[in-house]
């Protein structure tokens, strides 16, 4: 009966080998081309002939060697901030007897919910010289004149500052699931020894947790050296311009392609060297237990300080949470946004006005809608077949596919923009100017991440079930869609809200490659910033949050998950 049942199967032609290696040419075609385009733009000159005088000025016209240090400086500055707030918040929830710790994580991973730019244009509100709230706050409760300023955000401390705010939660989540996986026994052998809490923390908890620190503080680096939304909100009014807005700025007319994608591989080289020394420093990491299963560690007693510790947790977490989203709300339902909102000062006029007036709101939504719902499924089914590829060596140079699929991770999104840019304004495929190239740089960015998390997934099917299939006479293909696709459910759920949510969020590849027709969410709030409509502003961006939390509840109750769905920045 068996063999009966699977003659059917066999006869028809297997087209799994040919549909399986197209994917893996998409994937080639989708990191390769735009890369390939952008190191060949750096090195043409006008004429069309190779050079180096794009690098040369480059590194020798002031009117990049500073943003050039800019960048720097804020990077620099921003990771030892993430470091100096992030490791102690880190320490006190993971490791303390403080109330209400699992409270303190949700709120910093949804602090995760919040774009940069976002965050920026809510400081905005709350600390520019003349308008922000805190400064008018401090006038009226000391009488100052209106010259004092309590804090002014276009300045590079004030983009330092805001940078942080969403910067600082990568390096507690690696910080705080390292001091969760430290075992307790480690410290208990310290303490029967006759070494003090200070001496312990000292000698063995610290090192062993210096490696996450490490690497949470070069993310840091990274993100405040590859982040658009942020300068582009903060420093361009402030009058200076960092490496990723200076690129921005190259594509104004006239555009300059060929400094832009030479300003752009800098950005590239130093992201994948920065992402190597990642991977080394957490891949020396490494402890166990000899004799047995290691136990949780004991809560520290913080004694009187429980609450103060609270407290003060609680006034880190304002600063990217509370006090932004009250800038938003106030903004959004007050007749004057840059005024306290008021029982009499109450009015939905803006919430009006952005969706019944404001032309662009209709296009804008419903091409963030569309993108976020292709490049969900589209990223999610490619990852998919290329997590199977890989993690089934069903392939000849899977581990080619693997290296590719992760490959974009190391370009920044504003340089992938550009590279998308350069391949597709000429032809033979011209995409400049419609959704598709959109589609193609979101599915490109949030690749790795989708890839990553389904290859984690693949690991705990066994493969017996798929070579049970195979045996019966399903084709690869059809056992992947009956056998495999099935099991990893809530993970493929995961992996395209995932997507999704960072659809809807991301500001940097958008920003170079939209047009009129083509504009999304994220972009049409950046143009408004750059117009003064705060009210509207503050409307759409109370929208988009509303729309990612709400996916991110919704795929944090499919059963199998295990938690709330966790973001991350670009």
């Amino acid at each position: 009966m068996v063999g009966a049942r699977a003659l059917p199967w066999r006869a028809r032609p297997d087209l799994s080998g040919a549909i399986l290696a197209v994917f893996a040419v998409a994937l080639c075609l989708l990191v390769v081309l735009p890369i390939g385009w952008l190191v060949v733009f750096a090195f043409t000159g006008r004429g069309g002939g190779f050079t180096l005088a794009n690098f040369r000025l480059l590194f020798s016209d002031p009117a990049f060697v500073e943003p050039l240090f800019t960048t720097l400086t804020l990077a620099v500055s921003v990771s030892l901030i993430c470091c100096l707030v992030a490791a102690p918040l880190g320490w006190v929830v993971a490791r303390t007897d403080m109330p209400l710790r699992r409270t303190v994580r949700f709120i910093v991973m949804a602090s995760f919910v919040t774009p940069p730019f976002l965050g920026a244009i809510a400081w905005e509100l709350l600390a520019a010289p003349n308008s922000g709230l805190l400064n008018q706050l401090r006038r009226a409760s000391t009488g100052a004149g209106p010259e004092a300023v309590l804090f002014n955000v276009y300045t590079l401390g004030g983009l330092v500052f805001v940078v942080s705010c969403y910067t600082f939660p990568y390096v507690f989540v690696l910080v705080a699931n390292a001091l969760d996986r430290i075992p307790g026994e480690l410290e208990d052998a310290s303490s029967m020894l006759g070494g003090s809490a200070w001496r312990t923390a000292r000698r063995v908890t610290i090192p062993l947790a210096l490696p996450a620190l490490a690497a949470g503080a070069l993310i840091a680096f990274l993100q405040a050296m590859t982040l658009f939304g942020a300068p582009g909100i903060l420093a361009l009014p402030a009058g200076f311009h960092t490496m990723t807005t200076k690129i921005w700025s190259l594509f104004q007319y006239p555009p300059k392609p060929e400094l832009a994608a030479a300003a752009s591989l800098p950005l590239l080289l130093v992201t994948v060297v920065l992402l190597r020394a990642q991977a080394a420093v957490l891949g020396r990491r490494g402890y166990s237990v000899v004799g047995g299963r290691s136990g949780p560690p004991r809560p520290v007693a913080l004694g009187p300080l429980r609450w103060p510790a609270l407290a003060l947790c609680l006034a880190v977490l304002s600063l990217p949470v509370f006090l932004p989203y009250l800038a938003l709300l106030n903004a959004a339902f007050s007749r004057v946004p840059s005024q306290p909102l008021t029982v009499e000062g109450f009015t939905l006029e803006h919430v009006r006005f952005v969706f019944l007036e404001l032309s662009a709101t209709k296009l804008a939504l419903k091409n963030t809608f569309l993108l976020g719902l292709l490049a969900a499924t589209s990223g999610s089914l490619l990852a998919l077949v290329i997590s199977y590829l890989t993690a089934r060596a069903a392939i000849r140079g899977h581990r080619v596919l693997a290296f590719l699929a992760t490959a974009p991770i190391a370009i920044p999104a504003i340089a992938l923009g550009v590279g998308l840019f350069l391949a597709y304004t000429r032809g033979p495929v011209v995409l400049y100017g419609t959704l598709w190239i959109l589609l193609l740089a979101y599915v490109t960015i949030e690749l790795p991440a989708a890839y990553q998390q389904l290859q984690a997934a693949f690991r705990t099917v066994s493969p017996e079930l798929e070579e049970a299939s195979r045996i019966l006479g399903a084709s690869r293909l059809r056992t992947l869609r009956d056998v495999t696709a099935p099991l990893l459910g809530p993970s493929l759920i995961a992996t395209w809200c995932f997507v999704f949510v960072a659809v809807v969020r991301e500001l940097s590849a958008a920003a170079i490659l939209f047009t009129s027709e083509t504009k999304v969410l994220s972009v049409l709030i950046f143009d408004l910033n750059e117009s003064g409509d705060l009210a509207a502003i503050a409307v759409l961006g109370l929208t988009m949050l509303i729309l990612t939390s709400a996916v991110i509840a919704a795929a944090s109750r499919v059963p199998g998950l295990g938690g709330p769905l966790r973001v991350r920045h670009y």
